[in-house]
């Protein structure tokens, strides 16, 4: 019996040790990409002409945002939040080699939560509106909220839950119609240097990816690492505004794009980088991809990495020239733009750095090799 006892016992040590070294070694990867724009775009002249208190207004020079979608508002119309995330996941769906009915988790992270009119929603959850549309009644699902950092937030959770062997598959999706913000901000500006300025940047968007888990690593989420700085949550607010009945943003940009504010996400990226025994240039990044605020913040953090880091910057991906700001879903607007244009490739490494309100930032890094969008 002794024997027969001490043989199980070592048949199961080797089970379990399997067991831990095959969850040690599962990684996930970018399976399928989805986006969705609405119709209307918006120049940045025309919202400007919107803004009596501040006619000579250079949005365009400050900020580089040429235009932006702007969703319909109009009754009947499907362009609200949930609208914009319902056709960016059916989108991710005709990219993938998965139905909705073999998703195991659908996991939504839209800031605006509109679904028809001016109607915010919290119950029932968005994620699970969209499993009862989509079909995807097996699928586990809930919000989760991060500012402009949700979907990335969301990446980071599903990546976890397919490393550690609890599902397969999944989807992270957003639907963000925020451009009521820029609306409000024209109306109410009384000068150029106020706290809702940076809501003259936003655009309207939907975007959804799915993961599953990785068997190559030219085709794997190698690392992903948020961090908030709550110190600085104050800076960047979304609200009822004080003056009339919408939305508002107030946002103390100068503040919060301070030289210090910049260099949390450096020394945090460098700092995990070292204890991981790498550096930013041993790294071989393609492409960067910064959260969409404006064209000239993307120049500072390009530039501000290339002096923390002693390394050349990667060629940026950008898009908010044309779609504005368009807050959680920025990172895969710019990744599925590129790549259906042609002007960024499959099999390449990809670095997106959120910037959220919070502060959030952080790092994602990926090689794609295989990804439908």
């Amino acid at each position: 019996m002794a024997t027969t006892s001490r043989a199980a016992s070592h048949t199961t040590s080797r089970a379990s040790s399997h067991t831990a070294s095959r969850a040690a070694s599962r990684a996930s990867r970018f399976e399928a990409l989805g986006s969705c724009l609405p119709d209307r775009v918006q120049p940045s002249s025309e919202l400007v002409a919107t803004a009596p208190q501040v006619p000579e207004l250079p949005l365009e020079r400050l900020t580089g945002v040429v235009t932006r979608r702007v969703a319909d508002e109009s009754p009947g119309s499907a362009e609200h939040s949930f609208g914009l995330a319902l056709s960016a996941a059916r989108d991710a769906l005709r990219n993938s080699r998965y139905e909705a009915g073999e998703l195991d988790v659908v996991i939504s992270t839209s800031i605006s939560r509109s679904k028809g009119g001016n109607i915010y929603y919290f119950e029932p959850s968005f994620a699970r509106m969209l499993i009862e549309e989509l079909g995807a009644h097996r699928a586990l699902h809930f919000d989760l909220s991060n500012a402009c950092a949700g979907m990335l937030t969301g990446v980071q959770i599903l990546d976890r839950m397919i490393r550690q062997g609890m599902v397969r598959n999944g989807m992270v999706v957003s639907g963000e119609r925020i451009t009521p913000i820029a609306r409000t901000a024209a109306a109410e500006m009384p000068r150029l240097r106020h706290p809702q300025f940076a809501s003259l940047t936003v655009g309207d968007a939907g975007a959804a990816v799915i993961l599953d888990e990785s068997e190559d690593e030219a085709d794997r989420i190698h690392y992903v690492e948020l961090m908030t700085a709550s110190a600085y949550s104050h800076l960047c607010l979304a609200m009822p505004s004080e003056h009339r009945a919408d939305l508002a943003m107030y946002t103390d940009s100068g503040t919060m794009q301070a030289r210090d504010r910049m260099k949390i996400w450096s020394t945090f990226y460098g700092d995990f980088l070292a204890k991981n025994g790498s550096d930013f240039a041993s790294e071989g990044f393609d492409y960067v991809i910064h959260h969409q605020v404006t064209s000239r913040f993307i120049d500072v953090m390009q530039g501000h990495g290339a002096e923390s880091f002693g390394a050349p910057m990667p060629r940026s991906l950008s898009v908010v020239e044309h779609l504005g700001n368009t807050a959680s879903t920025s990172h895969f607007m710019a990744l599925s733009h590129h790549l259906r244009a042609g002007t960024a490739r499959q099999g390449a490494k990809y670095l997106l750095v959120p910037a959220a309100s919070g502060v959030v930032t952080g790092c994602l890094s990926v090689t794609i090799s295989n990804l439908g969008v």
